[in-house]
């Protein structure tokens, strides 16, 4: 009778010991899922070398992954940013519990970078800055607040790109007609062609020079500059000289000589 109570205590206390080690396993099941899921859902931004890389969470309890979205339009916003010899912080080594919370960040640092580029004169930084602007464009969790900031920035961005492509005009209009000149004078069969251009586009290109000139350098200052004079453009400071070809222009009738009495009548000697 006491060896069956013993055996039953024995099997009872087996029993109750696997019970509870199958309640803390499942129990731990659940915490390490509900981990892993909190976990996957979880960005970060980690400096690698001279990039800025973003991170997903893996669908475990702990590490990340380099981040790879499915949407074929969202790649080039959460690809691999150029570091430039910094961590921005507030970025860099930061865990973003969803991808609005990234985005805002990105964010962020796209309208910094482009700010100070699309300011530039130089094209390469302008192409830089445009294309910040392009991948802040595609981050879809900013705020209201950030969509007024990237209009403004767009607006600033495409200001300047017309300014350039001005400029650029200009330059190209004043080295077509210095090119149309040095035909003009040289003693070729094009050099009677390059003076009827010259006739026909010459006063046109000249006045069109002079406007884009005072457009980029006068009119797109600051508020007040506007009564600046721009410098004359080289194309009017000496006047076309005529080629070989060049149709003779019309002269006006000679000047006639005064008669003795035209003299006397005006007191001359």
């Amino acid at each position: 009778m006491q060896a069956q109570d013993s055996f039953g205590r024995r099997a009872t206390r087996a029993i109750t010991r696997m019970v509870v080690t199958l309640l803390v396993l499942a129990l731990a099941a659940a915490v390490g899922f509900l981990l892993s899921q909190l976990n996957a859902r979880t960005f970060a931004v980690e400096r690698r070398g001279e990039q800025l890389v973003v991170l997903k969470g893996r669908r475990l309890p702990w590490g990340h992954v380099p981040y790879a979205p499915g949407d074929a339009r969202s790649v080039d916003a959460y690809a691999p940013i150029p570091a430039e010899g910094e961590s921005p912080a507030g970025l860099v080594g930061q865990r973003f519990s969803d991808r609005e919370e990234l985005d805002r960040a990105l964010f962020q640092l796209f309208a910094e970078r482009a700010q100070s580029r699309i300011l530039s004169d130089a094209p390469a930084k302008q192409e830089q800055g445009l294309a910040y602007l392009r991948r802040a464009e595609l981050l879809s969790g900013v705020t209201e607040e950030q969509r007024r900031t990237l209009r403004r920035l767009q607006a600033d961005a495409a200001f300047y790109q017309a300014r350039s492509k001005l400029d650029e005009a200009r330059r190209m209009v004043a080295e077509a007609l210095t090119q149309l000149r040095l035909a003009a004078e040289s003693q070729n069969p094009n050099a009677r062609a390059a003076n009827q251009m010259l006739s026909e586009v010459g006063p046109a290109a000249r006045a069109l020079e002079d406007s884009l000139r005072r457009a980029v350098h006068t009119l797109s200052g600051p508020a007040g500059a506007g009564t600046t004079q721009p410098p004359a453009p080289d194309s009017q400071q000496q006047p076309l000289p005529p080629g070989p070809d060049a149709p003779a222009r019309p002269q006006g009738p000679p000047t006639p000589e005064p008669t003795p009495h035209s003299r006397a009548d005006a007191g001359m000697p």
